[in-house]
């Protein structure tokens, strides 16, 4: 997935409260060593590296990145050694296929017992054997749309290719997560290597253009939040947030399935201190902690104990526990032949060029 922000003003907060990027300097406990960790912008919340220090006196080197692909360049650039990161399913296997991971023993984790059996089961299709990640939020991808400006009913990505709301549709600039919406609208798998498969995805792509208002990554909950639109793709997170805002809009997995979108941390090959990331691992997976993450960022938690303490209310909330139905249909994104890769990318670059 692509990290998208929470709610405006919070970079500038975290660098005021951050500094550059460093915890840990309250004093009260000695420092025992420290860890280089790599994850999105917003999706930790500060306070857990403090507490982490206070309780073990282990520093947390705190770096972030925009998207998965950005986080890979960086990585690969090797400039700074990392000793965890934390990215999304596909770029996750490619890392592990590249052996920029290392095994990680779950088994050791006093606190891996809180995940719930359905997220390792996620996990299979990018870590096939649970044996170099560790699942840290989830959801799905969707339509975030106006009750009051779309009267028809909302089950179908059909919605947004059959004109009924030209320059009303907000689409995700994200080659991989709008290629999969028109290949689910057409019936394929998201995963398809198949050049004619894509292809017919990118001609409906191509169609639909003229009735988009926008290809947009932070904005466009806000768009649809704001009244300027009547329908979004979103991630089930950001649905939750706009729904906060405005009650007059919904959210809906549409029938012929969609992405559940996994992101989880793992080990680099390069960790200096292996005992270190495993304590922050089972740290994260501690309900407090993980109850504070979900409380900062409210996307969906993989720990079973947050979720069995949220309210009926809350439980219910299809963008926070999205539902068996929800995701009967729905895939984990695995990493394509690179030379799908390559004519995905040439076909959005000719897409957005148009």
């Amino acid at each position: 997935m692509i990290m998208k922000k929470r709610v405006v003003g919070v970079v500038l907060l975290l660098a005021l409260c951050m500094g550059i990027c460093t915890t840990g300097c309250s004093g009260a406990q000695e420092k025992k060593g420290s860890l280089t960790v790599f994850n999105y912008g917003e999706y930790l919340d500060p306070a857990v590296l403090d507490m982490f220090f206070e309780e073990t006196g282990i520093e947390v080197k705190y770096e972030e990145a925009l998207t998965p692909e950005e986080m890979y360049t960086k990585y690969k650039a090797g400039a700074i050694e990392y000793d965890l990161l934390c990215s999304t399913d596909y770029m996750l296997e490619k890392l592990i296929k590249e052996g920029e991971l290392q095994e990680i023993d779950i088994d050791s984790m006093e606190n891996a017992e809180n995940i719930g059996d359905k997220y390792w089961e996620f996990s299979e299709a990018f870590d096939p054997d649970n044996q170099y990640t560790v699942p840290y939020f989830w959801g799905t991808v969707g339509i975030l749309y106006d009750k009051t400006k779309v009267n028809d009913p909302v089950d179908s990505w059909g919605v947004l290719f059959d004109g009924s709301y030209s320059g009303e549709i907000i689409m995700q600039n994200s080659m991989r997560d709008t290629l999969s919406v028109a290949l689910k609208a057409l019936g394929f798998s998201l995963n398809t290597n198949d050049e004619n498969e894509i292809r017919q995805a990118y001609e409906l792509l191509e169609k639909q253009k003229a009735d988009v208002q926008a290809y947009l990554v932070d904005e466009a909950r806000d768009e649809v939040v704001a009244g300027n639109a009547a329908l979004a793709l979103v991630y089930s997170g950001e649905a939750y947030l706009g729904k906060e805002y405005n009650p007059d809009l919904e959210y809906v997995v549409p029938k012929e399935g969609s992405q559940v979108w996994l992101d989880s941390w793992g080990v680099t090959k390069n960790c200096k201190n292996l005992e270190m990331a495993m304590q922050f691992l089972d740290f994260l997976c501690r309900e407090d902690i993980a109850q504070m993450n979900f409380e900062y960022i409210y996307y969906s938690t993989p720990n079973d104990a947050v979720i069995e303490a949220l309210s009926e209310e809350e439980r219910a909330d299809e963008t926070l526990v999205p539902t068996e139905n929800a995701t009967e249909n729905c895939e984990v994104c695995v990493q394509q032949e690179p030379e799908v890769v390559e004519l995905e990318n040439e076909l959005w670059k000719e897409l957005k060029a148009e």
